[in-house]
């Protein structure tokens, strides 16, 4: 089995992402492999975050490493809290985030997002970029207790629930990640 970073602290993106690359790769998080520094995110764009964390990995664990960067883009907003998703009122609180995103939405009928996820792969020194992106609509108030972040309120295209009343499962199957995650998959299964 190939073993490979995934360079976050987040439990719950690592639960997701293990889910989507087993059998083939074994996935390790920055807590797995000693890593302890919150990598900055000084980029200006999904893409240069996931890079940076990427690279720290690369330079100082001399290992494989993939990061993400993702978050939400809300049209009325224009595409806030975007590459802010994780600290949009200053705390790094999920409550607390989608609270304050809630009361800057009220009263405003456009209710159009999206969530992106952009992947960096670091694979012996070449930086490949993955891409996805899933549309949806804000719902006014909180719903379903799976997922985490803005999953509560946030009601992909097509579908009558919001990604915190889907199982990880039924989530993993459309989510901005599974789609960015599903390119990389492919892309390492090209190469074996």
């Amino acid at each position: 089995m190939n073993a490979l970073v995934f360079a976050t602290n987040n439990a719950h993106k690592t639960t997701e992402v293990r889910g989507l690359l087993a059998p083939q790769y074994e996935i390790l998080n920055l807590t797995d492999i000693g890593c302890l520094v919150d990598i900055p995110e000084t980029g200006t764009s999904f893409a240069e975050n996931a890079s940076l964390k990427s690279s720290y990995v690369s330079e100082h664990f001399k290992l494989d490493c993939f990061a993400d960067d993702s978050g939400l883009e809300v049209e009325a907003l224009n595409n806030e809290p975007g590459i802010f998703s994780a600290r949009y009122s200053g705390s790094r609180g999920d409550e607390l985030n989608l609270t304050y995103l809630l009361s800057k939405m009220a009263g405003i009928n456009n209710r159009k997002a999206r969530f992106k996820t952009v992947i960096s792969l670091l694979l012996k020194g070449e930086n490949y970029i993955f891409e996805g992106v899933i549309n949806g609509q804000l719902r006014t108030e909180p719903v379903g207790s799976s997922g985490f972040g803005y999953d509560p309120i946030f009601e992909p295209e097509g579908y009558t629930q919001t990604f915190a009343e889907m199982t990880m499962a039924e989530k993993n199957r459309i989510s901005h990640r599974a789609i960015a995650m599903q390119k990389l998959i492919e892309f390492l299964k090209a190469r074996d």
